[in-house]
């Protein structure tokens, strides 16, 4: 395993982290994940090298945290526990963002709100401090708090010894700036995949210059980059990949296309005798100002897949190539 700085903190976490969305089960996945192999493939992960784990409140409403935390009972020093604050259902508070798996989700950054919900991650993560405590996504009108209260919220908290670092997550580069005039904050995290690039705007060359760690996720556009998720796949109406909104990329056309690109890549896992997975992982993590890449992971064998891909170097020119063919693709029709 590989590690890289989170940011400016001292603290170093792996380049391959756990993503626990999926463990948190619900509509949105399709399914209901046993506890039990939950707990046991988060514990598998840290035996692999990988410490950050990245969670939050709204994933199964409570679920993934509360499995996080189980499984860290007697290692949690080998964890960097990585959660996140912002998303509020339990009363009207906040800014509406989205019916959510069968509740009402608003967006809410209030020093009130924050305060019950870092309580709220303490108790089910079992833990007296978390480790990188990020804003899920920007407050918004009409119940938009200023970045300098949300932040001052969260600098008390640090002040107090619940969290250690500060992150944000899904912010513009505006957003950035403001959050950097009110403090430190050592992390960001986006969506960013070889078939989703747009941080490489703005958002990658500003980490990169002002030394923050960047977490991407949805690097493997929810396992469409593996070659797993075949043209017979068919996704239920509640599913996230079934919002075309949020990833077009699962539309049969689209699919096909990109199940078109990954055949191309057969003589790339000769040459490097690896899995897919791992080529687009590796090609994520060389990327400039990648530092970190965010796995969601339902099985062992998946875990080891990805924990595999630290290790990967490739050459400059077949970076280059795989950038090349994603490009070649296009803007999802």
């Amino acid at each position: 395993m590989q590690y890289h700085p989170l940011g400016k903190s001292g603290i170093h976490a792996s380049t391959i982290a756990l993503g626990t969305w999926v463990l948190g089960g619900g509509t949105t996945w399709g399914d209901n994940p046993d506890d039990a192999e939950s707990i046991r493939l988060i514990q598998t992960a840290l035996d692999l090298g990988i410490n950050l784990i990245d969670t939050a409140p709204v994933y199964g409403w409570g679920r993934s945290e509360t499995v996080v935390g189980k499984a860290l009972q007697g290692r949690r020093e080998q964890a960097l526990i990585a959660t996140k604050c912002g998303l509020w259902w339990e009363d009207e508070r906040g800014s509406f963002f989205a019916d959510f798996d069968r509740r009402k989700m608003n967006r809410s950054l209030r020093p009130d709100t924050l305060q019950l919900e870092i309580e709220n991650s303490l108790r089910r993560l079992a833990t007296d401090y978390i480790d990188l405590y990020q804003t899920h996504w920007p407050a918004i009108p009409p119940d938009k708090t200023p970045v300098e209260d949300s932040m001052a919220c969260l600098l008390k908290l640090q002040a107090q010894g619940k969290i250690r670092e500060i992150g944000v997550c899904n912010v513009s580069l505006d957003e950035l700036h403001e959050y950097l005039a009110c403090g430190a904050i050592v992390s960001n995290q986006f969506r960013y995949s070889m078939l989703c690039r747009d941080a490489e705007q703005d958002i990658l060359p500003f980490c990169a210059q002002h030394q923050l760690a960047t977490l991407t996720y949805m690097s493997l556009e929810q396992g469409l980059l593996t070659g797993k998720v075949g043209m017979e796949r068919e996704f239920r109406p509640d599913e996230f990949r079934s919002n075309e909104a949020w990833n077009p990329w699962f539309t049969p056309a689209n699919r096909r296309s990109v199940l078109a690109m990954l055949a191309g890549w057969q003589d790339l896992l000769d040459k490097y005798t690896c899995t897919l997975s791992q080529l687009v992982i590796a090609w994520t993590a060389a990327q400039p100002g990648v530092t970190h890449v965010l796995c969601g992971t339902r099985t062992l064998s998946q875990l080891a897949d990805n924990a595999g891909a630290a290790d990967l170097e490739l050459e400059a020119a077949d970076v280059q190539r795989l950038r090349d063919d994603a490009v070649a693709l296009g803007a999802p029709q």
